[in-house]
């Protein structure tokens, strides 16, 4: 499965550690600081050019790097196209 982020952006739902609400979490200042952290290490991915509504945090399994996507659907809209993905039947061609 995977997840659309917007733009030209699709990650692997095997990827995805976790989608935060960008407004709730930056209000913390250790994640404020994991994000600059992040950004200066080069592991940030602005997806579109609206404002972020929120991020994903990605790890692949081939890399040992994370990604930090920041999109700008909601994380309610994130997660809701994680579980609707979920519930479609997987269509069998025989």
């Amino acid at each position: 499965m995977y997840l659309y982020l917007g733009g030209e952006t699709v990650v692997a739902g095997r990827d995805i550690i976790g989608i935060f609400d960008l407004d709730i979490t930056s209000q913390s200042h250790r994640t404020r600081r994991y994000l600059n952290e992040a950004q200066c290490r080069g592991e940030v991915v602005t997806v579109g050019e609206d404002l972020p509504k929120s991020f994903v945090l990605c790890q692949s399994g081939r890399e040992a790097r994370q990604r930090v996507y920041l999109a700008q659907p909601s994380s309610a809209t994130l997660g809701r196209r994680l579980r609707e993905h979920d519930r479609k039947p997987i269509l069998n061609s025989r």
